[in-house]
């Protein structure tokens, strides 16, 4: 069996606001695991001024790095621990965004970003992701009661 090796990328943002893949290093598959090898990393010399502020879209292509759309009170926060409340907010304007077909341009990213939000919520109420919140079946979210306005986390 020949090992495989992956290009291991960072995803940059430039100060005029497009963002690049960087590589840092190789991936090496070695039976059921992976050896990382990583090139030379330097800190900047000066701090960010604001905290990073990425869109759903931008995000994407980070995988598990994830972030909440630009609206509510976790905007650009990573989906990675968000909080419950928090990620049934999002997934509740998720689904309506794909309900509404004048939004049809942005779908693909839509269900792409409610896949990690459902996954996250499966992750932390211990469903272990091989239920039906991660098989994308509504039938999960139907017994459960839609967020109020006293739901909403701002």
């Amino acid at each position: 069996m020949s090992d495989q090796s992956f290009p291991v990328t960072i995803q940059v943002r430039r100060p005029n606001g497009s963002t690049e893949q960087v590589r840092v290093g190789t991936a090496v598959r070695e039976g059921d695991s992976f050896r990382l090898t990583l090139g030379e990393l330097a800190i900047g010399t000066t701090p960010d001024s604001a905290p990073a502020r990425r869109s759903a879209a931008s995000a994407s292509a980070g995988g598990d790095g994830m972030v909440f759309p630009p609206y509510g009170r976790s905007r650009g926060a990573p989906i990675a621990g968000a909080s419950v409340q928090d990620l049934e907010f999002y997934i509740s304007g998720s689904r309506r965004s794909l309900d509404d077909p004048s939004k049809s341009r942005w779908h693909e990213k839509e269900r792409v970003l409610l896949a990690a939000m459902e996954a996250e919520l499966a992750r932390q109420k211990g469903d272990g992701g091989g239920d039906k919140a991660s098989a994308g079946d509504d039938e999960f979210y139907d017994n459960a009661a839609p967020p109020g306005d006293d739901d909403l986390p701002f």
